[in-house]
């Protein structure tokens, strides 16, 4: 296993260097998006607990349609694309093979956080090997969802979610696509905080699967704590998934004019 992520590494952080400055040196179209509902099906993901039972897989799904549906609606002109429409379980491994396989400009992962009764806000997190360790436990738990698959052993080279050393193997195979994410994770972070008037915990970086993967600029979206009960009871509230979406949605639409602006 480490001989095979030494490799892979050393090849990425070659071909990386190439990618990021194509990537860059020419102006081009944002065209495709992927959005991706967290969980679904026998993996509900989070959960909620307070009265309203929450289940976080069931929040994201509403929330990634909503913002598609906003997408389609003001920019005609750009394709979207759902990783699941319904409550179905997605394999990790398949999530980001479907950005790679549409051509994807970008790919943006809704999720919904936990922790202590008290944490509150939202994060946004880009591919990345600072894994401190609040960082470090939002992978494990979005990566754990590779134990739910049988033959997860054979299908991720013998990964094992639950270790801080492999998080590290792979931290930085993003690396050609790091500004990009990092861009568009700051503008969703700035219009939660400036727009939607939620509490803003930053643009962070760790070892997750799903943006590894991804051959594209990509995010993953934390929008809030389903641990918190005032937070929970927002998030089920359709004005407030019309909110975030929206937020989400106004960053796109500030990263797309950045992106199609550089010469």
């Amino acid at each position: 296993m480490k001989q095979l992520f030494a490799v892979t590494m050393a090849i990425a952080l070659v071909i990386g260097t190439g990618a990021f400055s194509s990537l860059n040196s020419k102006r081009f179209k944002v065209k495709t998006v992927v959005i991706d509902a967290g969980h679904g099906g026998h993996d509900p993901g989070n959960l909620g607990t307070g009265r309203y039972k929450t289940r976080e897989k069931d929040i994201a799904l509403k929330i990634a349609l909503e913002l598609g549906r906003i997408i389609q609606e003001n920019m005609p002109d750009v394709k979207v694309i759902y990783t699941r429409k319904d409550d179905r379980f997605i394999e990790l491994s398949d999530r980001p093979a479907i950005a790679n396989k549409n051509d994807a400009d970008l790919f943006i992962s809704v999720h919904c956080n936990s922790g202590p009764k008290a944490a509150y806000g939202t994060e946004s997190f880009v591919m990345g090997n600072s894994n401190v360790p609040g960082n470090l436990e939002v992978a494990k738990r979005e990566n754990s969802v590779i134990l739910q698959e049988s033959d997860y052993l054979e299908k991720y080279d013998g990964f094992d979610p639950n270790s801080p050393l492999a998080h590290i193997f792979f931290a930085n195979m993003q690396s050609a696509y790091l500004e990009n994410s990092l861009l568009f994770a700051d503008h969703v972070e700035t219009q939660f905080k400036d727009r939607v008037g939620r509490h803003s915990r930053g643009v962070k970086q760790a070892s997750l699967w799903v943006l590894w993967k991804s051959a594209m600029p990509a995010v993953l979206v934390e929008v809030g704590f389903l641990t918190n009960p005032t937070e929970e009871k927002y998030l089920n509230d359709n004005l407030g998934q019309v909110y975030i979406a929206s937020g989400i949605y106004r960053a796109f639409r500030d990263y797309k004019k950045d992106i199609e602006s550089i010469e």
